[in-house]
């Protein structure tokens, strides 16, 4: 009943005149603030001591409400970005679009605190036009408005430790739905990327998507064309190293939005339906997600960009060229790789605006998985292959394609990071475990791709 009430109320001219938010007090919600990170809580202490109204806000909210561990505490305030700054000294000012301040505390934690914005996008007299950059200072009513979600709308009020709700997103949290805050139809086409991140949250929460959101979605995926390039790589580079990028390809692909970010896909899933490669894709992304949700404590589990994108190209690689099942040396290993990054350039390269070094990374992962396919019976890996700079990343790139068609679990130790340090770098050069090379320099390191007739450099280490 509320939501068919918020729905109706969206199309007027001020949706949040006759909206009264619903207040949860302390005893009926599970969020209390000893889960609060203590730098969160100061700034919440201090806004209100100089007299101003603070929340926390979106996704902090929605995952306290949850059980879970926000990643990060956001807050927002009617203090203006200038008065913020003059609370907090230790704090610079962000952001061209709309203005937001961070403030800093020791070991490097910082606490983003915007202004309250207001519902000028949801004028009904306006067009139906890509997101506006003339964001004015609002109500907590109208911020909520603004967002994306109802379960990212929520307030959690410091000093009456209540839960403030004006669009249903505690309802939502509780039936488990994914909901389009307003007319999704519209919402979508101000802002298509909206459609990345309702799917984004079903698939990390296993939500599912209230149906006009989902129709919103199904009919008007192909409307990502028209948003930045960057913006929307990196969109995809947050689902595919969310540890949910499974559900999240299933969901993508059931809605169709999958082919308009990856349109040459089609093809290979569509066209050749009993090649298995729709299975091939969902189990590389699985073995992902399981290595990301591994660690815990003060380890996690990192992948560059290239390694994770090299991944979800597998199955397409391998449509195009059947590399596992090839037996390449010399010059033959060569042409192999440059039809390889041809590929990468067609499919990624403008499209994702991919450096020429993350194509070239990508290119010798997956080249060399034939080789490492070729050797990967055998007790050791030859030690030519072992001397290879390339080695480590191509030898944690084999172990999660081999996991992924049914081959042994692939260690976490061989991707895991010290939250306060780097990575730790120990595959032996026997494919067990890895020592670096001395700060000698790359004597005795053969070049990636070589004959005794030419002499072509390939990559060097990371």
């Amino acid at each position: 009943m509320f939501n068919q009430q918020l729905n109706n109320n969206v199309s007027n001219t001020s949706p949040t005149k006759n909206i009264e938010p619903v207040i949860i007090p302390e005893k009926r919600h599970p969020i209390s603030t000893n889960e609060i990170d203590i730098e969160a809580l100061k700034v919440l202490y201090r806004l209100r001591d100089a007299g101003f109204s603070g929340y926390l806000v979106g996704g902090g909210v929605r995952d306290l409400y949850m059980g879970k561990r926000p990643k990060d505490f956001d807050i927002s305030t009617d203090a203006r970005p200038g008065q913020i700054r003059k609370l907090f000294r230790n704090s610079r000012t962000i952001g061209r679009r709309f203005r937001l301040v961070q403030v800093f505390f020791r070991g490097g934690k910082i606490i983003e605190v915007s202004t309250l914005r207001s519902q000028s996008e949801y004028d009904i007299n306006g067009t139906d036009k890509l997101l506006a950059s003339n964001n004015t200072f609002g109500t907590p009513a109208e911020d909520a408005f603004r967002r994306d979600l109802t379960i990212n709308a929520l307030f959690y009020e410091i000093e009456s430790k209540t839960i403030i709700d004006y669009v249903g997103g505690v309802k939502d949290l509780d039936q488990g739905l994914i909901r389009i805050i307003g007319e999704p139809e519209r919402r979508v086409t101000r802002d298509p990327v909206r459609m990345m991140r309702a799917i984004r949250h079903a698939a990390r929460n296993d939500f599912r998507i209230e149906e006009n959101t989902w129709k919103a979605i199904t009919r008007n995926f192909d409307k990502l064309e028209l948003c930045p390039r960057s913006r929307i790589r990196d969109e995809v580079l947050k689902d595919l190293t969310s540890g949910s990028s499974e559900p999240w390809a299933r969901i993508t692909l059931e809605s169709g939005l999958f082919f308009t970010l990856f349109p040459f896909y089609r093809e290979v899933i569509y066209q050749h339906v009993d090649s298995g490669r729709r299975s091939e894709l969902l189990s590389l992304l699985s073995v992902v997600d399981r290595l990301y949700n591994t660690p815990e404590g003060d380890v996690r589990i990192d992948f560059p960009d290239y390694f994770i994108l090299a991944t979800l190209l597998v199955p397409l690689v391998e449509d195009h060229f059947d590399i596992s099942s090839q037996r390449l040396k010399g010059p033959t290993h060569y042409r192999l790789s440059r039809k390889i990054r041809a590929v990468l350039d067609d499919v990624l390269g403008e499209r994702y605006n991919l450096k020429r070094m993350a194509k070239e990374a990508m290119t010798t992962l997956l080249v060399n998985l034939s080789t490492f396919e070729q050797f990967s019976r055998k007790k050791n890996l030859p030690k030519w292959l072992r001397n290879k700079s390339y080695f480590p990343d191509c030898y944690r790139f084999y172990r999660v394609v081999s996991e992924a068609r049914g081959g042994p679990q692939v260690d976490e130790d061989l991707f895991r990071i010290h939250r306060q340090g780097g990575r730790q770098d120990h595959i032996r050069r026997d494919g067990k475990g890895y020592k670096k090379n001395s700060s000698k320099g790359r004597k005795g390191v053969r070049p990636a791709f070589a004959d005794k007739n030419k002499s072509v450099f390939g990559l060097r280490g990371r």
